[in-house]
């Protein structure tokens, strides 16, 4: 009796964990051709030997190395053929060493690394000086300060001062992300009416999540955000929203669809936000639900929304 009931454990477990395994990466039948190019305009790294971004300390699941080889390990077989770097949200003495080492590393002959996008404080003094000095720069794409941490005060991007360096950075020709709480995307709406020259990228689809119960605003909000043609979206990082058990898939579906139809199908982009996705799939399984919740879209489509948007919006060759 006790055998029967361990094996009736054990088969139990197993069906629970094969179940955890569809739900994240739904069918993957359904996908589609794995020969299909892809953009990763949210490529994360943090090599130890060069920077530990102080927030890590917080997150045990994340606070380990990670390598341009580990990447490759986790895209192996997507057809993931260029990456634009996102910004690790370092200590800000190491912002400058940063953007250095994002310039050295898409110079290089073997990398899929073909832009890149870095860490800024632009309310704060000497900002101008700083961006100036990447003019003219072939790799450094544009400039993010992530504003949905506790030491970034609600409507710091409406200060004066930073709406001023908003403003120069459109005139550079630099983009800015936009990674704010889903309650300030008023403020981001405000930001792109004021910097009509500026090109903004809204990251992670507003920073939504599933099941949030605030959903109906965030709802307005997005369609609000889709009326500035100086806005963009980044279909990115709503994974690490969804609990393993979850159907992954449908509990995304809306939020995919209502940002693809808010902003249109030539202003979104695929972001894989590797390794942060890891909390709760892998970037295989990112990919694979996406390409389920876009199952139903044109091939063209599918094709702007996870290469050629990005290649046209950063100017990659």
């Amino acid at each position: 009796m006790a055998d029967t009931v361990s094996r009736r454990q054990v088969l139990t477990m197993a069906a629970t964990s094969a179940a955890g395994v569809l739900a994240n990466q739904q069918h993957a039948a359904a996908v589609g051709d794995r020969s299909f190019p892809i953009i990763d305009t949210h490529q994360h790294l943090w090599d130890f030997r060069k920077f530990r971004p102080p927030w890590l300390a917080g997150e045990p699941k994340l606070n380990h190395s990670t390598t341009m080889a580990d990447y490759y390990k986790a895209t192996r077989g997507l057809n993931v053929v260029k990456t634009v770097y996102m910004e690790v949200d370092v200590a800000p003495h190491q912002q400058m060493e940063e953007a250095q080492w994002v310039e050295q590393t898409c110079k290089s002959h073997n990398t899929r690394m073909a832009a890149g996008v870095v860490s800024c404080r632009p309310g704060e003094p000497g900002f101008k000086a700083y961006v100036r000095g990447f003019q003219g720069s072939k790799y450094i794409k544009g400039f993010r300060q992530v504003l949905q941490v506790p030491g970034a005060p609600r409507g710091l991007c409406l200060t004066p001062r930073y709406i001023e360096n908003m403003l120069l950075l459109g005139e550079l020709g630099f983009s800015y992300d936009i990674c704010i709480r889903p309650e300030e995307l008023a403020d981001a709406a405000q930001l792109a009416d004021l910097c009509p020259d500026t090109r903004f990228i809204l990251d992670h689809c507003g920073n939504a999540s599933a099941r949030n119960p605030h959903q109906k605003q965030w709802e307005a909000d997005i369609t609000e955000l889709g009326k500035r043609k100086n806005v963009v979206c980044k279909i990115s990082g709503v994974i690490k929203t969804v609990k393993p058990e979850w159907n992954a898939g449908k509990e995304l579906d809306h939020i995919v669809h209502h940002c693809i139809h808010s902003f249109g199908t030539n202003r979104v982009m695929f972001g894989g936000d590797w390794p942060v996705c890891n909390n709760t799939s892998s970037f295989k399984g990112w990919v694979d639900t996406l390409q389920w919740i876009v199952r139903d879209m044109p091939d063209a489509d599918k094709r702007k929304l996870f290469h050629d948007n990005a290649k046209a919006y950063y100017q990659l060759s």
